[in-house]
């Protein structure tokens, strides 16, 4: 079992950063891939940002060369730095970890607003 806990959106103007921070605790010598989903309102929630155990990460169109994600060297916290923010990043973020079973653990989500 795997528990999320999720800190640093708010609100921010467009042209700024963010600091998303999501920490795995439980059965951490499980986990597999730990990343970033997304959901705006009236939308389908997409994966924005994930990296792998082995540190291959993957990154939406949309946010490339504007996101990173990373994780620390004990592999259970794992960070989204945005930069360049604009208003259609505005949405509910999201963590999640799969495990090796593999099984899916998501946090509760945090805000993101970006004013234009």
């Amino acid at each position: 079992q795997v528990q999320l806990g999720e800190s640093g959106g708010g609100l921010v103007q467009a042209g700024g950063s963010l600091r998303l921070s999501c920490a795995a605790s439980g059965t951490s010598f499980r986990i597999n891939v730990m990343g970033w989903y997304r959901q705006a309102p009236g939308k389908q929630r997409e994966l924005v940002a994930q990296i792998t155990s082995g540190g291959t990460t993957t990154y939406a169109d949309s946010v490339k060369g504007r996101f990173t994600t990373s994780r620390d060297n004990a592999k259970t916290v794992v960070y989204l730095q945005m930069n360049s923010l604009q208003p259609e990043d505005t949405a509910v973020y999201y963590c999640h970890v799969r495990d090796l079973s593999p099984r899916d653990y998501w946090g509760e989500g945090t805000q993101v607003t970006v004013s234009a």
